[in-house]
């Protein structure tokens, strides 16, 4: 592909970057910048992250096909892309069902959306799919560069590999917590899985991988927190994501539950570096 991703990035909420966010991330050598919450519309937000960068790549993670028109998508696309090229992957996603009324059929809408980038001039290499299921990950390496699973473990990544075959990307979102308390680690890293729990595309993915009712009551087992928000010291924490890429990812991008996330960010970047 020729958009460079790099072996690690940054996941973080739209809402909470700016431009002297992406550039400190930058400075410490993160490759990739994706951004959260459904960033949409004119896409302004992507732009200033690349006004700001020099050799940042931006991708989102997701653009939500629910929200906005593959057309007006694809415009933003070519401006951006036309100023910055190279440097900013478009993901989309069909998000969940419990967040839209819209939300039916989703594999139809989503090879739609798909034939719409087509149109629109967005190209397959830069362009990823949020991808859990074996359907959409095949979809997502037959219609773009490659799937963007979030709130996997390393064994969703093995078998994603499988089914995506060597050459499509493969970049799974991991949370992580710098603690080496593993009460207050744990209890900042349910604050955040504890949402996911209530959402039935992710609670059926972790079934696949081996989680069952009892992993998901009470915000959700010690099992189920300690494989979806990694925590301990960067030694540690680092070991967990070498575990994705030795299992088939080619990037993982990092989401940092720590109030203040750059004491993480620092101490990942020299482990991972």
């Amino acid at each position: 592909m020729a958009i460079e991703l790099g072996r690690i990035g940054i996941w973080r909420g739209a809402t909470q970057t700016d431009g002297e966010f992406a550039a400190g991330v930058e400075k410490l050598g993160y490759s990739a910048l994706w951004l959260g919450g459904s960033p949409g519309g004119d896409l302004k937000i992507v732009e200033e992250l690349l006004d700001a960068t020099e050799r940042l790549v931006v991708a989102t993670g997701i653009v939500n096909i629910w929200a906005d028109e593959a057309d007006s998508i694809a415009r933003a696309f070519r401006r951006i892309d036309g100023k910055h090229p190279d440097r900013f992957l478009l993901g989309i996603g069909a998000g969940h069902p419990e967040a839209t009324q819209r939300y039916t059929k989703p594999y139809g809408a989503l090879v739609e959306y798909l034939d719409g980038l087509d149109a629109g001039g967005v190209p397959k290499s830069a362009r990823a799919l949020a991808a859990l299921g074996p359907k959409v990950v095949k979809l997502s390496g037959d219609r773009t560069a490659g799937a963007h699973p979030y709130l996997t473990t390393p064994e969703h990544t093995r078998s994603a590999r499988e089914i995506l075959g060597a050459g499509p990307l493969l970049a799974p979102e991991q949370k992580v917590v710098l603690d080496t308390d593993p009460e207050a680690a744990r209890a900042l890293g349910r604050e955040t899985v504890k949402f996911y729990l209530q959402l039935s595309n992710y609670t059926a993915n972790l079934r696949k991988l081996g989680f069952t009712d009892e992993d998901f009551a009470d915000g959700g087992s010690d099992r189920l927190v300690d494989a979806l928000a990694l925590h301990g010291d960067a030694p540690t924490i680092a070991a967990g994501v070498r575990a994705h890429l030795d299992a088939g990812a080619d990037h993982v991008n990092l989401q940092v539950l720590n109030q203040d996330p750059w004491p993480a960010y620092r101490a990942l970047a020299a482990e991972l570096g």
